[in-house]
């Protein structure tokens, strides 16, 4: 089992840049595939993008490309968001998430792990 917890959320202006963490506890992390995940109020949660174990394969929903860049340290159990140019509509609530066997990597269906999340938001 794995237990994850966010970090790095909080206030900045359109345009600005933010770096969340998650930091896993538990065994194997190097097993997992990673994703973070985000929910705006009144919205859907929304896949932003996830990383393969080893962090060979990357995706990225559209709206972030180019501005969002996601990472992972297995030796620190971490997996990162490099957060830059961040408009308004990026404010919500960042999940991580975390599973060893994720056929569809855009589906949060597929993830059995999730931390509790953290705030980011935008002010324009």
């Amino acid at each position: 089992q794995v237990q994850l917890v966010e970090s790095g959320g909080g206030l900045v202006q359109a345009g600005g840049s933010l770096r969340l963490s998650c930091t896993a506890s538990g065994r194997n992390f190097v097993n997992y595939a990673m994703a973070w995940f985000r929910q705006a109020p009144g919205k859907e949660l929304e896949f932003v993008a996830s990383i393969s174990c080893k962090g060979s394969e990357i995706v990225y929903t559209n709206s972030v490309k180019g501005r969002f860049t996601i990472s992972r340290e297995n030796a620190k159990k971490s997996v990162y968001l490099q957060m830059s140019s961040l408009k308004p509509e990026d404010t919500a609530v960042y999940y991580c998430a975390a599973d060893q066997i994720v056929p569809d990597y855009r589906s949060a269906s597929q993830y059995t792990y999730w931390g509790p999340g953290t705030q980011v938001t935008v002010s324009s």
